[in-house]
Parts: C-alpha cells; structure tokens; sequence
C-alpha cells in the first residue's frame, strides 16, 4: 500500500507528483540483514574472543589479584598486602639491576644489532652473485628456537671441547669465561641474541628496500647524487617505517627475554645476566614467592604497555597520517 501521490508542482495544468512507499515499508529487511550481518559476524569473532579473554585478559587478571598477596601459589591467596609486592621490586636490588640490564641490551640493540642488519639488507640488495644462498644463510639462525640457539652456544663455547673455545684462546680470552665471568656475560648474552635475530631484521629491512620505487634512485643519480647521498636522502627516509617497527619488536623483545638466557647461564653469575622474565621465574617456581612473582610480571606487562602505547599513538599515527597524505595526493 503506499500513500497518494503528493504535489510537488503542476506543469500545462497537470498535477506532477510521485508515490512514495510507507515509510516502515522498507526497513524490516534494512533490519533484517543488518542483523543477519551482526550475527555472521559474532560467529566468526567468536572464537577468537573467547581464546583472547582466556588466554590475555584472564591470566592479565588472576596475576593482577595474587600479586596483591603474599602467596606461595597453594590453595587461594588469603594474606593480602596490598601495593606492597610492588614497593618490594622496586627496592629489590636485583629488579632494579634488571631494569638496567634490560635498558643496556635494548641500546646494544639500537645501536649494534639493528645497524648491522640494516648494512647486510643494503648490501644483499645489491646484484651479487649467489646473494639468495647468503641471504638464505643469514637468515637460517632465526629459524632455530631459543633453547636450541642457547644449548648450540654452550657446546661451542664449551672449555676444552668447542670450537669456540679455540677461536677464543687465538685472541687471547678463555672461552670457558666468557659465560661465567660477572663482567663479560651480559655481552657474551647479547651477541648470542644478536645472531640469532639479525637474520629476521635484515629480511625485514630487505623487504621494506625492495619496495622503494627505482625512479626514485634513478632520479637521484640524475640529479648527481652518489651512493651514500641517494641512501641518506631517498633510502633512510623511505625504510623510517620499517626501521621503527624493528624499533619495537627490538624492545619488545627484550622486555620478555627469557628461555635462552635461562638455558645459557640461568641469569648468572650472581645476576649478572639476570632479566625481569628470569628473576619472575625464580621467584614464582624456585622460591614459591608466586604473590611477588605475579607483581613483577604486572610490571613487565606495564612496561610493554606503556611502550606499545606511546609507539600507537606517536609513531604509528605519524606513519598512517602519512600514508593516507600521500594516497590522497597520488588520488
């Protein structure tokens, strides 16, 4: 049924008009489908929900409830303390000696680890022969697991045995110390880290070269560019993106180091190699301080917040800003 034809003017004495529908008429299948889409989507979305809210968020709640009490991980936690876990870490020489830790190997990161897989990126980009089995080879390290690396170290650097052991005693040093000594472990650590990893940020710095246009290049040597002018002015600016997603994985990363410092020294000698995961891992499964425990782990977890936070919304939106500029540009 729909409504007369209502007057929008007259022309040579004829009534103009247009019949219009029910305003209700359309909408119950606009209704329909948009519910039917709700659902479609709740199904999908489901799952994955469901294995977020147990596997993030509960854990994140039950750590954060215990680390308010001091408990020993049996039965429900009944002595309740308050802040105090927390005040205790942050007067723990050895929590605060991991934040250092933690705060020397992300510089060395910075610093060393990335640099050098972003000349390798650079270098591989180039037309050289057999480039493919290099990248390959470079690559191989991140394939192995954590514990496989830290367990391939210790038999390397094994004393009297390895070969490490003789490459080391070339120049003069003790394999045997390297991972035992309070003074070199922390660095002996970080290069194992390092070779594992730099394959991954190379592959990713390699990628992010491939995508820069060649006009770009070509017009910079037209304009008398050199090598090193076209890598500062056109190269560096256009990899910024994927040099601040290292950035954060870098940190990130670090922040939850765990299983191959356990696997190689265990945190030691007398915490010199020690990270947060590690110190949160002996207190919460060697000394039963699970309360203790629970709050250092609230701490690491703030930590990465905060980072991953500050990264969303200053850098990210920088480059998502950016992008659609430019998209809108291009338009």
């Amino acid at each position: 049924m729909t409504r007369p034809p209502t007057m929008s003017g007259t022309r040579d004495g004829v009534v103009t008009g247009a019949s219009t529908p029910e305003p209700g008429a359309a909408r119950p299948r606009g209704r329909r489908f948009r519910a039917g889409r709700a659902g479609t989507l709740a199904v999908f979305l489901a799952p994955a929900l469901v294995l977020f809210l147990l596997l993030v968020v509960a854990p994140i709640v039950v750590a954060s409830y215990a680390s308010m009490y001091k408990w020993n991980g049996f039965g429900l936690p009944e002595n309740f303390v308050g802040l105090d876990n927390y005040t205790r870490a942050f007067r723990d020489p050895t929590f605060l000696g991991d934040l250092w830790r933690g705060l020397v190997l992300i510089v060395l990161s910075l610093l060393v680890q990335l640099p050098v897989a972003l000349g390798l990126a650079m270098l591989l980009n180039q037309p050289l022969k057999g480039r493919s089995v290099y990248r390959l080879i470079f690559f191989a390290p991140y394939v192995l697991s954590e514990v496989t690396t830290a367990v391939l170290f210790t038999l390397v650097f094994s004393p009297n045995r390895g070969l490490g052991d003789g490459l080391t005693r070339l120049l003069g040093a003790d394999a045997g110390t390297i991972f035992a000594d309070p003074d070199t472990v922390l660095l002996a650590v970080f290069l194992v880290v390092s070779w594992k990893y730099f394959g991954f940020y190379m592959i990713l710095y390699l990628a992010g070269r491939q995508s820069i246009p060649k006009e770009l290049h070509e017009a910079a040597t037209v304009d008398g560019a050199g090598a090193w002018e076209s890598f500062r002015h056109v190269t560096l600016p256009l990899l910024g993106p994927t040099i601040r997603i290292s950035v954060f994985l870098s940190v990130i990363g670090t922040i939850q180091l765990f299983d191959m410092v356990w696997v190689l020294t265990g945190g030691g000698p007398i915490h010199a190699s020690e990270t947060m995961a590690v110190t949160m891992y002996q207190y919460g499964f060697r000394r039963f301080e699970v309360g203790y425990a629970s709050a250092i782990s609230i701490v690491m977890f703030l930590l990465s917040l905060v980072f991953a936070l500050f990264y969303q919304r200053i850098i990210m939106r920088r480059d998502t800003e950016g992008a659609l500029t430019n998209q809108g540009a291009n338009g």
